[in-house]
């Protein structure tokens, strides 16, 4: 799988910004503020209908303008894929695929998978455990699309659960708890067991990845943090027993205080815990070798790798790991950003090297 061409308009600082892809190593390089990250931004807007960086989408869109669109075309083993996405401020995106207008922008997933990394990923591993969730939700949606709508319908009874549970009248709650305890059993043992599945595959990969970036010095473990395991029947029941127990606390707290919006991810370094013991740049290490591992997991699931967009990376790595994290990369389509490039590190390298300045760009083919 790699993405052929890609064009941005009116996304970001790219008025209208038009790219050729090659299949393997793509090199953006320029100053600061840019368009660097914006372009890497885009390329994985355009295969998840989400933006990494962007907490509304509206902000996407560039300033002065009410309008946006991100296209492109990949290839797959299933053929060639044309996506495009129309942004319009106050209205919902419209998502076309090879033509066809999707009803709903979930079913964007999984035609064109995307792996990112920049350095704000460390929130993967210091932040708070909804960053770690966050991870595991996109990563299991662009497999599963199930999950991801599974996920929307989860978190809708999950909001209005605790919506019941400030509610004044408790006659009224005892009597509806149960039926909506049992709609988020339903719903959450399903993502609870798609989650244990997924770091069950996730960890060996994420362990070799590490063995890698560090020369064999550092062993990575990754284990899920959570109230219930076992199979989907199991976990099911042991949650809806679980909500039982907990309805008087819950309503003392006024929310659900037990479920997958609680579990967590245990990263450790040689014994130790990463988030508490480790420094930044094991953590850095230690994030970048999960999404590798992420890489890994969807060649084993679609076949293929995914497109991988590493953005202002190299610069948080010494020599030695930015040289053993590019020779993981043959075979992958990797869009990579950098303020500069180290001849030493891309030594050996053939890649596409786009030189960006104010949203504009020059591009030359390398050979190292």
């Amino acid at each position: 799988m790699f993405l052929k061409e890609l064009k941005l308009n009116g996304f970001r600082n790219w008025n209208l910004g038009e790219f050729t892809f090659s299949p393997g190593l793509n090199v953006l390089c320029g100053n600061n503020a840019q368009g660097k990250t914006n372009c890497a931004e885009g390329v994985f807007f355009l295969c998840t209908g989400i933006s990494p960086l962007a907490s509304r989408e509206k902000q996407v869109i560039a300033f002065g303008r009410e309008e946006a669109s991100v296209s492109g075309t990949a290839a797959t083993s299933f053929g060639d894929v044309k996506v495009e996405i129309s942004l319009k401020e106050g209205k919902r995106k419209q998502i076309k695929v090879n033509g066809a207008t999707l009803s709903k922008a979930g079913d964007l997933l999984g035609n064109v998978n995307a792996v990112f990394f920049n350095p704000d990923e460390l929130k993967l591993i210091k932040d708070a455990p909804s960053d770690r969730r966050r991870f595991l939700d996109v990563a299991i949606s662009q497999l599963k699309r199930p999950y991801f709508y599974e996920l929307l319908r989860y978190n809708k009874i999950l909001e209005q659960r605790n919506r019941l549970l400030k509610e004044e009248d408790e006659e009224t709650v005892w009597e509806t708890l149960p039926v909506w305890d049992e709609q988020l059993a339903e719903a959450g043992s399903y993502i609870m067991v798609q989650r244990q599945e997924f770091c069950e595959k996730l960890a060996p990969y994420a362990k070799a990845a590490h063995a890698a970036l560090t020369a064999g010095k550092e062993e990575l473990v990754i284990s899920p943090e959570c109230k219930f395991t076992g199979d989907q029947k199991t976990i099911f029941h042991a949650f809806f027993e679980g909500l039982a127990r907990r309805r008087e606390q819950d309503l003392r707290a006024g929310f659900t205080t037990v479920g997958p919006h609680r579990d967590d991810l245990k990263i450790e370094i040689n014994g130790s815990d990463v988030k508490t013991y480790c420094s930044q740049g094991q953590k850095r290490s230690a994030a970048l070798s999960i999404k590798l591992a992420e890489l890994d997991i969807m060649r084993a699931e679609t076949g293929e790798y995914p497109l991988f967009i590493l953005d202002d990376v190299l610069s948080e790595l010494d020599k030695d790991r930015q040289k053993r994290l590019l020779s993981k990369l043959s075979g992958v389509q990797t869009v990579l950003t950098a303020t500069h490039l180290d001849e030493e590190v891309f030594q050996g390298l053939s890649y596409r090297l786009f030189t960006v300045d104010h949203g504009t760009y020059t591009v030359r083919e390398e050979k190292g």
